[in-house]
């Protein structure tokens, strides 16, 4: 019976492997990619490592184009939008949660819906709106949109619904208000969620490439995602640069994840959903 555990162990640990390995192959071979020149990667000939390694890819990327100004639109878009998705996110979660008001079904289930309707069929109506505000090329443009975030008000909901409505009374009693509440009592608790919310909005900003490409025009409004077609000719592709740009573009989204990584998996584990 030991050695059958061990055997089964053993190809569960080796399909976890080989599943792993499948999924970081695309990631491997765009940064191995953005090493070489850009006749090796078209070659039919072209192996996996680069044949003359060169930083020629990067030195375009960072000399050639004005990418620290991208990742500077990048890095305040999607701060602010993380930090709005948050603190809207717990103030409604809370409100749903913990308050009753006529209607609340209602709205709760109007949240829910929006989730169930992609973007792409709310996006013309967007941008009407977003052009009659006069916010065409600009960051506000990529910001007011995602101020909100259906699935972060649900998700708070859930979890908040966990905390013990006595705890709340309580400290009601010692005269604490709404605000403190949500400061001192329901923010720390809630903490480990907001953290799996926060990694997974950040994320989402910073690699929104479709908004972002209809209402800016300006080279100097980019944000980084816009980088991987402006480093694209109009009848030849520099692979090598395009790769370099989103390996620059990932790096940021992996020292985030590694920062609140801990946060983040603990908040997966405890959504306090039913």
């Amino acid at each position: 019976m030991h050695r059958k555990n061990v055997w089964i162990d053993s190809a569960v640990i080796a399909a976890l492997v080989l599943t792993a390995g499948m999924m970081l192959i695309p990631y491997l071979w765009m940064v191995l990619s953005s090493f070489k020149d850009n006749m090796d990667i078209i070659s039919d000939s072209g192996g996996f490592l680069p044949q003359h390694p060169s930083l020629e890819g990067y030195r375009t990327v960072l000399e050639d184009a004005p990418f620290g100004t991208w990742l500077l639109n990048s890095a305040v878009t999607s701060v602010i939008i993380t930090a709005a998705t948050l603190f809207t996110s717990a103030l409604a979660g809370y409100v749903f949660a913990k308050h009753q008001f006529r209607g609340k079904r209602i709205w709760f289930l109007l949240v829910l819906a929006t989730m169930m309707i992609p973007f792409q069929v709310i996006m013309i109506p967007t941008y009407l709106i977003t052009a009659k505000l006069g916010l065409i090329n600009s960051l506000t443009a990529i910001v007011l949109p995602n101020l909100v975030s259906s699935y972060g008000v649900f998700l708070a909901k859930q979890f908040i619904e966990e905390i013990p409505h006595d705890l709340l009374e309580a400290a009601r009693l010692d005269g604490a208000g709404e605000l403190k509440l949500m400061v001192r009592i329901i923010a720390p608790l809630i903490l480990p969620m907001l953290s799996a919310l926060g990694i997974f909005t950040f994320m989402n900003a910073w690699n929104n490439y479709l908004w972002p490409l209809i209402v800016l025009n300006d080279i100097d409004r980019m944000t980084v995602p816009l980088a991987l077609v402006y480093f694209n000719g109009t009848h030849v592709v520099n692979y090598n640069v395009v790769m370099s740009a989103a390996v620059l573009i990932t790096i940021p989204v992996i020292i985030v994840f590694l920062i609140f990584q801990k946060q983040f998996i603990k908040g997966l584990t405890m959504t306090g959903m039913k």
